[in-house]
């Protein structure tokens, strides 16, 4: 038989039922299959299937293990090219650039483990679809007999995930830029409060993409801050206007000191407000219906605080991890994004420290700090 990659032999039937029984009774494979949480299948050197643990069967939609059983892995997946030659998986010219098949191929040639990304296109019935699954593969020896444990994980909804933000934020920043620039040049040509409010809006939106972007990426490494100087009191005037109409602030109240420090602060404007944001959008969920949250700004020699009360108090165990990220006390998918971005931007990039102090009898507050000249 012809092959384009892997060695197309497969073990006779008797040789087949001898090794699945061997691998059946084994202590070690019995721990393995029922000790893994994940997808995991053990081969022989033929790469065909002897064992597969329930995870695996699961997601094949099987419930006979025997179905899988002297399969090779593209087959039980059931990949459109897995019966393109008469070897079946491995032997296409399809396979020389299939993460699992190199993978498996490079154990049982080279005795190393060996992890790669398998992009599949799997095929059931009428339907076709496309998977991502992240391969290992692993030698073993068992019974003086060399196996291959294959773990695999479906990373397909992180890939496609990937794939999208990718395309969005690209996409999102070429729109973008054509905006900025067009606002731009009708400043210059046409100046007005308007044409002006529009270059505005359209620089505050390419920056929170910005802004976006580095919390997908988890890195301040491709944000780009523009310093410039603010007074305290266009800062709270931003504040005010950005509360108006919140929803986290419906049915609470927040007072905003009339104290504002006579001070100029160089800045990246959009990142503070980020943090100053996220702080005050916190104290609000932490606060009952009817409560109040208050915020103010002082000045301790060179050094400017910005503060964000609320009366409820954190549990130690909740604050030893408030900024990690993704840990929250809500249960919703997504959530920890808002205290992990204020240490992120707040430190990382505009230089200050994030805190904060919690307790019953006085309450919450957070503090971000900066120090200014």
């Amino acid at each position: 038989m012809e092959t384009y990659f892997a060695q197309p032999e497969k073990a006779d039937p008797e040789a087949l039922s001898a090794e699945i029984m061997a691998v059946s009774i084994s202590p070690v494979v019995s721990g393995l299959l029922h000790s893994t949480g994940g997808l995991l299948a053990i081969l022989n050197e033929h790469r065909q299937v002897v064992a597969i643990n329930d995870s695996f069967l699961k997601m094949l939609g099987i419930d006979d293990p025997e179905e899988a059983l002297g399969l090779r892995y593209g087959e039980v997946l059931q990949c459109i090219h897995a019966k393109d030659e008469p070897a079946g998986c491995g032997t296409t010219e399809y396979c020389s650039s299939c993460g699992a098949a190199i993978a498996v191929v490079s154990s049982i040639e080279q005795d190393i483990p060996l992890e790669r990304l398998c992009a599949l296109t799997s095929e059931k019935g009428d339907a076709s679809g496309e998977i991502a699954l992240l391969v290992r593969s692993q030698p073993i020896n068992i019974e003086r007999k060399r196996l291959i444990l294959l773990f695999i994980q479906d990373i397909t909804r992180h890939e496609q995930r990937a794939a999208l933000e990718r395309t969005f934020f690209h996409d999102v920043n070429n729109m973008l830029h054509v905006l900025l620039q067009a606002s731009e040049l009708l400043v210059e040509e046409e100046p007005s409060e308007l044409a002006t409010s529009i270059c505005q809006v359209a620089f505050r939106l390419s920056k929170e993409v910005s802004i976006q972007q580095s919390l997908s990426d988890g890195s301040t490494s491709s944000y780009q801050p523009m310093w410039n100087d603010f007074t305290l009191k266009i800062i709270f005037k931003e504040l005010k206007t950005f509360f108006n109409n919140h929803p986290s602030a419906n049915d609470r109240k927040i007072e905003f000191s009339d104290i504002v420090p006579n001070i100029s602060i160089k800045t990246d404007i959009c990142l503070l407000l980020r943090v100053l944001n996220n702080m005050i959008i916190n104290a609000l969920e932490a606060t009952e219906n009817g409560g109040t949250v208050r915020v103010w700004a002082e000045q301790k020699r060179d050094l400017l605080n910005f503060c964000v009360w609320n009366a409820g108090a954190i549990p130690p165990e909740v604050s030893i991890r408030i900024f990690q990220r993704n840990f929250s006390t809500k249960s919703q998918a997504g959530r920890g994004i808002g205290t992990y971005s204020m240490k992120l931007f707040g430190e990382n990039i505009l230089g200050g420290h994030v805190s904060f102090k919690s307790s019953n009898k006085d309450g919450t507050v957070f503090k971000f700090s900066q120090q200014f000249s």
